[in-house]
């Protein structure tokens, strides 16, 4: 049993005695247990957010037999510029106007809203599916099979994502994110290329690459 005494054993003569003061600690631990007891039972513990990624074979000398085809008008190709800049264009890259590269931002109004309206079926289905998983409808196994069928159809949109040398990781996270937000089942991280860079750089110059190479009319 835990206690403090204060006050003198001996007391002087001549002096009023002290009386002893006697704290009991023991109530205290037992109030400590509880309170931790009850924390640990109505505070929800935080989980770790995991995302998975398919990353590509050490070995380059695999040779894959049946390389996924990839429709290119239902392609969405993301550029990570620097400064937190955001391009994409659809389809195939068209060098000779500048305007076919567009300009957007990591936010909900931005690159989010425009893959919601290419991707709006799977959208609506992954929804329906979470609301179904929510009231106990179905497992956790068939939302889990039927969520990959739907972001795997053949309707569904592809994205191809290519951070520059001036992307942070932050924006690569928050492109991530917005594949899991937007039910893009089909998605790649890709190196910038020659023609990538051409694109950026004709855009900032508001098409004088272009007009200097010859490829877009005076």
């Amino acid at each position: 049993m835990a206690e403090v005494n204060t006050g003198s054993e001996e007391p002087k003569k001549g002096k009023p005695q002290k009386r002893t003061l006697r704290v009991d600690f023991t109530p205290m631990v037992d109030m400590n247990m509880l309170l931790i007891t009850f924390f640990m039972f109505c505070t929800t513990l935080s989980k770790p957010q995991m995302m998975n990624l398919v990353v590509p074979a050490k070995d380059k000398n695999i040779e894959i037999k049946d390389p996924p085809k990839i429709d290119k008008e239902r392609t969405v190709t993301v550029i990570l510029g620097a400064d937190n800049k955001c391009y994409y264009y659809i389809g195939d890259p068209n060098y000779a106007d500048w305007q076919s590269l567009h300009e957007t931002d990591y936010s909900p109004a931005g690159l989010r809203a425009l893959l919601v309206e290419k991707n709006v079926k799977a959208v609506r289905e992954i929804v329906d599916l979470r609301n179904k998983q929510a009231r106990n409808e179905i497992p956790d196994s068939t939302f889990k099979k039927q969520s990959a069928e739907v972001k795997d159809a053949k309707d569904a949109w592809n994205v191809m994502i290519k951070p520059t040398s001036g992307a942070t990781f932050n924006n690569l996270v928050a492109v991530l994110d917005e594949m899991q937000i937007c039910a893009i089942g089909r998605y790649a991280i890709i190196d910038m290329t020659d023609g990538d860079n051409f694109l950026v750089k004709n855009y900032q110059e508001k098409g004088a690459l272009s007009q200097q190479a010859g490829l877009a009319p005076k």
